[in-house]
């Protein structure tokens, strides 16, 4: 199970890494994109501060991720990204769906693994 949680781990740093830095660096030409997606991808844009600040918190997480440091507080930072990531791809580009289900499965699986780390968060006083 351990060898299980870091290869996951693992992976999903690595492709916080590479999304981040392809984004930083443009290493990938921009896809074109068309209807709802293209909307949506203007929408986050058009702020100037939304993308740079959410590659930011995904160069940090893969890191994190990678390196194997604060891996229960990074799989809750992450959460958020990676249940956006799942509802773009079912609603907005299904073809990238595969990648999305791993990245939530991922993410779930990693705080499951640590779920005895959260519990000090549901202790009523």
């Amino acid at each position: 199970m351990k060898i299980a949680v870091i290869i996951v781990r693992v992976l999903m740093g690595l492709m916080f890494l590479f999304a981040s830095i392809a984004y930083f660096f443009k290493l990938i030409p921009p896809q074109e994109l068309s209807g709802p997606m293209k909307l949506f991808n203007e929408g986050l844009t058009a702020s100037g501060y939304f993308m740079p600040f959410l590659k930011a918190v995904e160069l940090i997480a893969g890191i994190l991720l990678v390196a194997g440091l604060f891996i229960p507080l990074t799989a809750i930072v992450i959460f958020p990204i990676t249940i956006n990531i799942f509802l773009v791809h079912v609603f907005l580009a299904p073809e990238g769906i595969p990648i999305a289900i791993f990245m939530l499965a991922g993410n779930l699986f990693i705080a499951w693994y640590h779920r005895k780390s959260y519990a000090p968060l549901f202790v009523m006083k």
